[in-house]
C-alpha cells in the first residue's frame, strides 16, 4: 500500500510535465483511499520539477530491486 512520502515509480510518460516512465517522485497527498496520488517530481540538487495528480494505475511503489538512475531534463 502506497502512503503519503512513499516514493513511487512512473509507469506512463507525462510529456505536458516533461517526464518520463521510470522516473521517480514522492507522494504528497491521496486521493480516495488510494485511487489517485498527487506526485512532486524532483531533481536531485532538490529543485521541482512537478507535481502532478496521477491514478494509482500510472505509478508503483519502489522496490528493493530498483536502481537509482539519472536523466538529464530538456529545458523549456
Amino acid at each position: 500500500m502506497i502512503k503519503e512520502h512513499d516514493r513511487v515509480v512512473l509507469l506512463k510518460d507525462v510529456p505536458e510535465e516533461g517526464l518520463k516512465a521510470g522516473d521517480v517522485g514522492t507522494v504528497v497527498h491521496i486521493y480516495r483511499e488510494g485511487e489517485a496520488f498527487e506526485v512532486e517530481f524532483m531533481t536531485l540538487d532538490g529543485r521541482t520539477v512537478a507535481i502532478v495528480a496521477l491514478p494509482a494505475l500510472h505509478v508503483r511503489a519502489v522496490s528493493s530491486r530498483d536502481i537509482t538512475h539519472v536523466r538529464e531534463l530538456i529545458a523549456t
